[in-house]
């Protein structure tokens, strides 16, 4: 077990999947007996998932409604050992519809989004921050509040702005609180110019995922790197795969890995979570990193 103690604030989503071949041209039409599943998710959930499975302490500070949806969230985190606190939220449990195709796109739909506004412990927050190394603020509303307190703790802060523009006044405040910053580039072709601006503005790094295009580290020295994605990997569902990866680069940063070994670590991670119908992938250990590394990374320094 690493040291070092993560606190992951935000967030968990009772999810429901329907998988199609491809999303259908033209509309509107009828389809009939598509697959379809309901699972635990969103991306507070997934993180500490993989991070659990990689012998990383973490707690997931997180809210749900005290409902249906809320009692499988509780039940799936007390059965994955997720170390958890979590706040009631009156509006009920966030819930998503994730259309899914072969190729592992999606479109995910906010059936009820949490608020921004939740009735928070300060005095337990002030004393949960301070039980831990590192924090990880995910882009819930609710989260926002917490920003004060997390500025004023002085710990480092990672954060995983997901499709951000580059515009979106929304993302603001968790970029000004960050110095690690992870993002993908499904909206922001020009990516490279929005990596560049957070380093310029003291940023100690930023990865952008770009997919089956892999993805790209900027280091706080300039430094580019660029890690392919792993190639050939059969895909049965994608949902969990960014917060895998995020988690697989943590993961390499906590045990003092070369920025090189870091971005490895979370492409399998990624390219892993795909292969699995699970948030993360159901072996993931890091042993199983190690191993595959060795196998897919066998020149690595």
């Amino acid at each position: 077990m690493i040291n070092k103690k993560i606190l992951i604030l935000g967030g968990s989503s009772f999810d429901h999947i329907v998988y199609l071949n491809e999303f259908p041209e033209p509309f509107p039409q009828t389809i009939h007996q598509v697959p379809f599943r309901e699972a635990c998710g969103s991306t507070g959930t997934g993180k500490a998932l993989a991070l659990t499975k990689l012998n990383v302490h973490n707690t997931l500070y997180t809210a749900f409604g005290r409902d249906y949806y809320g009692e499988q969230i509780e039940h799936y985190l007390y059965e994955n050992n997720i170390k958890s606190v979590v706040v009631t939220d009156p509006a009920g449990t966030q819930r998503h519809i994730n259309i899914m195709d072969k190729e592992g796109r999606r479109i995910s739909m906010f059936v009820t989004q949490s608020p921004e506004q939740l009735p928070h412990d300060e005095q337990q927050l002030k004393k949960i921050i301070a039980e831990h190394n590192v924090i990880v603020l995910n882009i819930i509303p609710y989260c926002k509040q917490l920003i004060p307190l997390i500025k004023e703790s002085g710990k480092p802060v990672w954060t995983d702005l997901h499709d951000y523009d580059g515009r979106n006044p929304y993302h603001l405040p968790f970029i000004e609180t960050s110095q690690y910053i992870h993002l993908s580039s499904d909206l922001l072709p020009g990516y490279k110019e929005v990596m560049e601006q957070f380093i310029s503005n003291g940023k100690e790094l930023v990865i952008c995922t770009h997919g089956k295009a892999g993805a790209s580290l900027l280091l706080k020295s300039g430094e580019w790197i660029e890690q392919p994605a792993i190639s050939n990997v059969p895909i049965t569902d994608s949902n969990g795969a960014g917060d895998s990866f995020f988690s697989g680069f943590l993961f390499g940063w906590l045990t003092q890995q070369s920025p090189s070994r870091c971005m490895q670590y979370g492409a399998l991670c990624g390219a892993l979570a795909v292969t699995d119908a699970h948030l993360v992938y159901h072996a993931l250990s890091p042993l199983l990193l190690e191993a595959k590394c060795d196998e897919y990374f066998p020149s690595n320094e």
